[in-house]
């Protein structure tokens, strides 16, 4: 027989507080199926672990599940869970948390914060009553898993009011049933497929079985909390598909398990194939944040840096509130530390992964590389992120091939105290490229870049191991030429006392030809092969940095450079000749044009290609009526 319904009024300061929570809280009404759900699992694991510790426990051999059922004629949820359930006291305790003095702070918070409800919900564990959102009428009947307590009823429509009434049926079972008379415009959630799929998206994997209708709906096991030795690479194949729709395997996998600084679990995945190469789905990406195998936030971002971005996967911690809100997310300290802990463990795998899979990290490297370069500026792992980056070089036998710099280093000649590098579109390019001549000359390794981020790389880095990073462009020549020649090259004549004093005439002359386009045209002592290049003043960046900068400047003049000249190249002994019997020559002035266009359009600074073009025809015009007359 039922005892008397006990009525009991809210406070006044709860009325508006249950109006907050019904009509303000959630952006997604779904969410208190969410709440519900979660906290069925929470009271189904408490009863595991008293029945664990050897508790007495009333109906102990109930199947431990959470079933959801259907009234589509009437209206009507109903949420049961055969968990730990709850006295007279404790559903006051529990559910009537917003009656107590934290009422009044809550309400400050919001009215202070409208914004961050939903942070401010998980503070005060009132994300039950998100409920009436949704509901006309909410039912609680809950048994507690002490067999002398009483069942127990809680009955309110959340508008001032709630009833309290103890139960003497002996058919109540152990746990806790939620009964919801929905709104009249909130019928679809009596629909099977309604429920299901808030149940796929949230709850899928919470750790006990959740039927609608007596169907289990969650059946994808939670790995990240299982332990590694019981999985195989198929279950981390089978879940990463899940996760992401993609048809291959993971390249690598990362399953970490974490006690301090903060406690977490997570699964990392290595995708084979980068899906925002081209940034058409630029804002896809982040790691599934779990509170307790429940989804609070898909593809959350703020969990990685964004060098790190294109990994899949899942975090799951109960140190995160619940509720807590996008907002404030970056600001949680226990989020701040998951971060911390989550790139140190992905560098250090990434390490090893280099280290004894290094096929799998060029497959890495090939496809992500664009991306992780944008860790430069991560200075915290800048160590780590420094060993784990590649290069080709000089050295390679093609632009697949890969360094690194700790190689490089274990290769230089003994008093070689810098690395040297340089910026070009492909490979092609770099070994035409006039600066390299003295690095063959000398067999000094020469890194190659060809993606604009490298730049920002090197300037970030700066040394190695006490190496100094360096353009081959800002290069000693005086200190290069100490070292020892590995190739023999037939040297030109050397010229006479009167010529060389005539070859710096000539320089001045040149230099007079091309006024303020050049800072001083100077003998070069890094050419060999070429008649002249192009070299920053001292002091200035290279001019791959250069180029990036007018790009962001939107400057496309051309930086004033010096102009280095071969002595010892046919082309320039000719100029030398010309200039003797005329230094007003035509040909002279031409062919100093040429040279400086030709150096401008290996740089990559060249503009006016017209102009170059057309004296390239009359230079070859004159060149072929020589030929004729001979």
């Amino acid at each position: 027989m039922e005892k008397k319904v006990h009525k009991h009024k809210f406070k006044a300061e709860v009325k508006q507080l249950l109006d907050i929570l019904a009509h303000s809280l959630y952006t997604h009404r779904e969410i208190f199926l969410r709440e519900l759900i979660s906290n069925a699992s929470d009271a189904l694991q408490k009863v595991h672990f008293a029945t664990l510790q050897g508790t007495e426990v009333y109906d102990k051999d109930a199947s431990l599940e959470i079933s959801i059922f259907l009234d589509k004629d009437k209206n009507i949820i109903r949420i049961t869970d055969t968990g730990i359930g709850m006295s007279e006291k404790e559903i006051v305790a529990n559910i009537g948390t917003i009656a107590k003095s934290g009422t009044a702070e809550f309400l400050k918070q919001m009215a202070e914060n409208p914004k961050d409800s939903t942070n401010i919900i998980g503070k005060f564990g009132v994300g039950f009553y998100s409920v009436f959102m949704v509901a006309d009428e909410v039912v609680i009947t809950s048994r507690s898993f002490r067999k002398r307590e009483k069942p127990v009823r809680w009955r309110s429509q959340g508008l001032g009011t709630f009833e309290l009434e103890e139960l003497d049926d002996k058919k109540v079972p152990r746990g806790t049933t939620v009964e919801i008379q929905l709104k009249e415009d909130e019928k679809e959630y009596v629909e099977k497929w309604k429920i299901e799929e808030v149940i796929k998206k949230h709850s899928n994997f919470i750790p006990f079985p959740i039927k609608i209708d007596k169907e289990q709906i969650n059946k994808v096991r939670a790995l990240w909390r299982e332990p590694k030795f019981q999985l195989k690479e198929k279950d981390y194949e089978e879940f990463y598909k899940f996760l992401t729709y993609d048809s291959e395997a993971p390249l690598d996998t990362l399953h970490i398990s974490v006690d301090a600084p903060v406690q977490f679990h997570s699964l990392i995945f290595f995708p084979k194939k980068n899906f925002d190469k081209f940034m058409y789905n630029k804002n896809d990406h982040g790691l599934d944040l779990y509170v307790n195998r429940v989804l609070i936030m898909h593809e959350n971002k703020d969990l990685l840096p964004e060098y790190l971005r294109f990994l899949r996967g899942v975090v799951d911690s109960e140190d995160v509130p619940l509720n807590i809100s996008r907002e404030t997310l970056q600001e949680n300290l226990v989020i701040s530390k998951i971060k911390t802990t989550l790139v140190n463990q992905i560098l250090s795998h990434l390490a090893s992964m280099a280290e004894k899979s290094a096929d799998n990290y060029k497959s890495f490297w090939q496809e992500f590389s664009t991306q992780f370069k944008m860790g430069y500026s991560d200075y915290s792992n800048q160590d780590k992120f420094v060993e784990l980056l590649r290069f080709n070089s000089s050295r390679m036998e093609s632009e697949e091939d890969l360094t690194s710099l700790k190689a490089y280093k274990d290769g230089i000649k003994e008093e070689q105290k810098e690395i040297y590098y340089l910026f070009a579109q492909n490979r092609e390019a770099m070994k035409a490229n006039p600066h390299l001549e003295i690095f063959k000359k000398k067999d000094i390794e020469v890194l190659y870049l060809y993606e604009p981020i490298d730049e920002f790389v090197m300037e970030s880095i700066r040394t190695y191991k006490e190496l100094t990073l360096k353009s081959v462009e800002q290069a000693d020549p005086a200190q290069l030429e100490s070292l020892k020649d590995v190739q023999d090259r037939k040297k030109a004549k050397a010229l006479d006392s009167e010529d060389e004093k005539t070859f710096d005439k000539l320089l001045r002359r040149m230099k007079d030809i091309l006024g303020e386009k050049v800072e001083k045209v100077v003998e070069s002592k890094r050419l060999t092969d070429s008649p002249s290049c192009l070299v920053s003043p001292d002091g200035t960046m290279s001019s791959g940095m250069q180029k990036i900068m007018q790009i962001i400047n939107k400057d496309s003049s051309i930086p004033k450079k010096v102009m280095e000249v071969n002595k010892d190249h046919p082309l320039i002994r000719n100029l030398l000749d010309i200039y003797k019997k005329n230094v007003k020559d035509e040909h002279l002035i031409k062919v100093t044009e040429q040279l400086y266009d030709s150096s401008l359009l290996l740089e990559g600074y060249l503009t006016d290609a017209h102009t170059m073009v057309s004296r390239i025809e009359q230079l070859l015009e004159n060149a072929t009526e020589l030929y004729v007359k001979k």
